[in-house]
């Protein structure tokens, strides 16, 4: 393969993303025989594989509208895993400490994940009439990023209007 191919392989985001993939395959060999184990597997796996596929797909897309769509199909897939490992523990399938482990490691590819999708450049993009835009720097979420973990400094209110606190389906009941 080309040097310039092979480019993507050096990124951080792309190594944390192999790393996910090691771990993936050590706790499906893990997981005890079960009539849910081959689907379990497949969706561990499965998901830390399209994670370093779409990483590689962004890389080469290059439209920014593009890459923002691979990222998301990225966080989906981590999403994905992160629920297969997790229900592996809870139906006794698997040990705790791999969703420890798993969570660690999916929030060392986080970091590295959206320093990436910082990178990106906006401006080479062209519209797509599908109004979907990825802002990923806009004055909101860095300060909602900021405040995200820190109970003190977070005040729903901020963010939230009274009228969200309605169950939409209470009105269907009367």
């Amino acid at each position: 393969m080309s040097k310039r191919m092979d480019r993507y392989r050096k990124l951080p985001v792309f190594i944390k993303a192999e790393e996910l993939l090691e771990l993936a395959e050590v706790i499906v060999e893990a997981i005890k025989e079960d009539d849910q184990k081959e689907w379990l597997a497949g969706e561990i796996v499965g998901n830390a594989m399209l994670v370093q596929a779409k990483i590689a797909g962004a890389e080469g897309a290059g439209l920014y509208s593009l890459r923002m769509e691979n990222a998301v199909l990225i966080k989906y897939a981590v999403y994905n895993m992160r629920n297969a490992v997790i229900s592996s523990e809870m139906f006794n399938l698997n040990n705790e400490d791999y969703v420890d482990l798993m969570r660690d490691k999916i929030e060392e590819f986080r970091i590295e994940f959206v320093a990436w999708i910082r990178s990106f450049d906006k401006s080479y993009d062209i519209p797509d009439n599908w109004a979907i835009r990825f802002d990923t720097s806009t004055p909101e979420q860095e300060k909602l990023e900021e405040l995200m973990f820190d109970d003190d400094k977070f005040d729903e209110d901020d963010y939230f209007d009274e009228e969200d606190d309605t169950d939409p389906d209470e009105d269907e009941e009367n």
